[in-house]
């Protein structure tokens, strides 16, 4: 019965909760950015894991059943051989995935389970998903500079989201996806182009200034890594409540209080991970 008090639909409380979890985790992502080696890849290999995780405890909420161990087991594993030896041990590993899953569900289906099938699907999806497509953010800090590169790429998803959030909480007039993201608008969308844009390209001018990082990249280079971060990201966005929505979910989870689950936080990132390495690899 306590009394919220509310600052544009966020409750006091729930603020003070995201504050502190983004002061305790942000220098302990910025160090292990830093550090790289295995402590950083240990770190999204966890992080992968969770999200792996709480995608098993979404399709089961919906009444699927893909084998949670296998969905956490082949994200973390395509994740440490990304690590290991880049793309190299890719066909195999995936390979292994594929076969184990289908033999899990060939077995669960002559158990009685009806939709095994369909359960397979789900499987390996979210291994490819959140393994395959995660690990993008071990490849991205693997290459040259991978570290500033890092500090790039996910600050112009954050500046996209805080600018798509201002934005759009005074502005938002027109529906975006009403259907998978209500609170979303356009107005809060182009908001976030424009912010994602140059905040990207100011942090970039900075970089070169203040910071005197060598990094083979102008702001106007900055200021294109912040439109297409700003541009596509929010598919991922879409993408988790895509997942969430069909089975009746709010959250992937809650194991970040204020912020929901891992999924939930990395969800555009995944995006920003794979675009951000074939830019960089392509601007290299």
């Amino acid at each position: 019965m306590g009394v919220y008090l509310k600052l544009k639909g966020i409750s006091l409380t729930m603020l003070v909760k995201r504050t502190i979890v983004t002061a305790v985790l942000l220098p302990i992502g910025l160090v292990l950015i830093f550090l790289g080696g295995p402590l950083y890849y240990g770190f999204i290999a966890l992080i992968l894991g969770l999200a792996a995780w709480e995608y098993g405890r979404i399709m089961r909420a919906g009444g699927l059943k893909p084998s949670g161990a296998l969905v956490i087991l082949g994200a973390v594993l395509i994740a440490l051989a990304r690590a290991l030896n880049g793309f190299e041990s890719a066909d195999w590993v995936i390979s292994l995935i594929l076969l184990a899953s289908l033999t899990f569900h060939l077995v669960e289906f002559e158990r009685g389970q009806p939709q095994s099938a369909t359960d397979f699907g789900v499987t390996v999806g979210g291994v490819l998903y959140l393994g395959w497509i995660g690990a993008y953010l071990i490849s991205l800090r693997a290459l040259p500079d991978g570290e500033w590169w890092l500090l790039v790429i996910l600050p112009a998803v954050w500046f996209a989201d805080t600018g798509a959030y201002l934005v759009g909480s005074r502005l938002g007039r027109h529906k975006m996806s009403p259907r998978l993201s209500p609170k979303k608008s356009w107005e809060g969308y182009f908001g976030g182009v424009v912010f994602g844009t140059a905040g990207t390209m100011l942090l970039v001018l900075l970089m070169h200034t203040w910071i005197n990082v060598d990094l083979a990249l102008s702001p106007w280079g900055g200021a294109l890594i912040g439109l297409v971060m700003a541009v596509i990201t929010p598919l991922g966005d879409l993408g988790e409540s895509m997942f969430k929505r069909q089975v009746g979910l709010k959250d992937s989870g809650n194991l970040l209080p204020g912020h929901g689950g891992v999924f939930d936080r990395i969800d555009s990132w995944l995006w920003a991970g794979v675009l951000g390495y074939y830019i960089v690899v392509w601007l290299l």
